[in-house]
């Protein structure tokens, strides 16, 4: 993107500073304090003691103290560094002041850096926007550098760095490139179609329709991203000890990210967010759903309910040993229509598939999607891939590039454009007809990039990133 296309605002001009890590209580053992613009060196002359003749030369590690502003007090003992425009993140000059972390330390350095003239706190996602305006970065690699910094898993990290490499810029840039080929195409006939041969236009048509069908791919795609991205939710329920807490303490063992027992008794809902190839995915351990006057039991339950209103899927457990009873099947018909569900038979290490039949002479035979033992991890592997199946999870682990929500809706608009630039050769409308969707198509793909886009847009999708980033 050229940067004199756009309108730059003055801000620009001022040097802005934010801690860049994260910072908590007893956690971390450094903390990165990034100022950008035209003073970030002074500020860091101004805040930093450098002891000797250190080179306060571009991309050099300086050694020093960040004093009080008495200048007797050592309020931190800190590394800096300098990268001289334009070789840094934002193109500007950057400074980089790396303290203790915690948070009394990081607190009283960034004060004193905030305090110096001309600097000023950084609104969200200013330093990646400066890039973008400074043409350091394309847009798709900012928001996938985003999307880096929140991954939940490998698979989600290996997906963003597709789009910090500029794998999503190529893939745009090519299709809106075969878009300009064939307006420019379209336009020549427009003005001089007396001078020149005459149009393939069934050629022409051919190629746009191309680009589109490899849009729709890359929304379809994106569908399957967001999962990777977002991760599912999915609820166990069944009825009290068919194993469901054991089923999640098992799943737990596998790529463990982060796991959160909601304090309270066994009634209580519990979560455990884990990774199943490459896919995040939320358990949510429900309490028993059963009849009850315990109102702490009945209080679980409802939870329980919740649960299964926002659930991507719902696991209902029963237990082989005891058979298929009607309280399992209350519990089937109370998972809304809507939201897809397994049935697993647990404790397969105790009675055979057979128990599966009903007990009850009146209840329809069913037969579980998947038999297990959360005991002896029995079935485990065969109820992963039923999980991802039925969630449409599966399919993305194939993916080399996946648009985020805003990509998504800007290549969908573009596909739209070219299927009504199709109706209007069917019709048999003139050139300049076709021209009207042809351009629609390829502003919607520049937006995408950033190649057109306004600094209102940009602010607006900066203003959703963490200060620092």
């Amino acid at each position: 993107m050229d940067p004199a296309t756009m309108s730059v605002s003055s801000s620009s001009q001022e040097t802005i500073a934010a801690v860049a890590t994260a910072v908590a209580a007893g956690q971390g053992g450094i903390a990165v304090i990034r100022l950008s613009g035209p003073v970030a060196e002074a500020v860091g002359r101004s805040v930093v003691s450098v002891p000797g003749q250190q080179l306060w030369d571009s991309h050099r590690v300086l050694y020093g103290h960040v004093m009080d502003e008495s200048g007797k007090e050592r309020i931190d003992e800190v590394l800096l560094l300098v990268m001289k425009a334009p070789r840094s993140f934002t193109g500007e000059d950057v400074v980089e002041i790396h303290c203790h972390g915690g948070l009394i330390a990081v607190q009283r350095v960034l004060e004193r850096v905030l305090s110096q003239p001309d600097v000023r706190r950084a609104m969200p996602g200013e330093f990646s926007q400066r890039a973008v305006l400074n043409g350091r970065l394309d847009l798709t690699q900012a928001e996938a550098i985003s999307d880096l910094v929140a991954a939940r898993s490998r698979r989600a990290a290996q997906l963003a760095m597709t789009g910090v490499d500029g794998g999503i810029q190529r893939r745009i840039n090519s299709l809106r490139e075969r878009l300009l080929d064939q307006l420019s195409e379209l336009e020549a006939r427009v003005d001089f179609e007396e001078d020149l041969p005459a149009l393939d236009a069934v050629g022409l048509l051919d190629e746009l329709q191309l680009v589109r069908r490899e849009l729709e791919q890359l929304v379809d795609d994106a569908n399957r991203g967001a999962l990777l991205r977002q991760g599912l939710q999915v609820a166990l329920v069944g009825r009290p000890n068919v194993g469901k807490s054991s089923l999640l303490n098992r799943l737990s063992r596998r790529e463990r990210a982060i796991v959160t027992d909601l304090p309270g008794t066994t009634r209580d809902l519990l979560e455990s967010e884990i990774v199943l190839e490459g896919v995040p995915i939320t358990l949510l351990d429900t309490a028993g759903i059963r009849a009850t006057k315990d109102a702490l039991e009945q209080l679980g339950i409802d939870r329980s309910h919740q649960a299964l209103a926002v659930a991507d899927l719902v696991v209902l457990v029963f237990d082989l040993s005891q058979g298929w009873i009607a309280e399992d099947a209350a519990l089937l018909a109370q998972i809304p229509n809507d939201v897809p569900r397994l049935v697993v038979g647990n404790k397969a290490d105790v009675q055979p598939l057979s128990t599966s039949a009903p007990l009850d002479d009146d209840l329809e035979a069913i037969t579980p999607d998947v038999t297990l033992s959360a005991l002896t991890g029995q079935g485990e592997e065969a109820l992963i891939e039923a999980v991802l199946k039925a969630c449409g999870a599966s399919e993305a682990q194939g993916l080399v590039v996946a648009l985020n929500q805003r990509q998504q809706d800007l290549a969908a608009d573009a596909a739209i454009a070219l299927a009504r630039g199709k109706e209007a050769a069917e019709q048999n409308l003139p050139w300049d007809f076709w021209t009207i969707d042809l351009r629609q198509a390829i502003r919607s793909l520049g937006e995408i990039t950033g190649e057109e886009v306004t600094e209102a847009v940009l602010e607006r999708i900066f203003s959703r990133f963490c200060i620092g980033k």
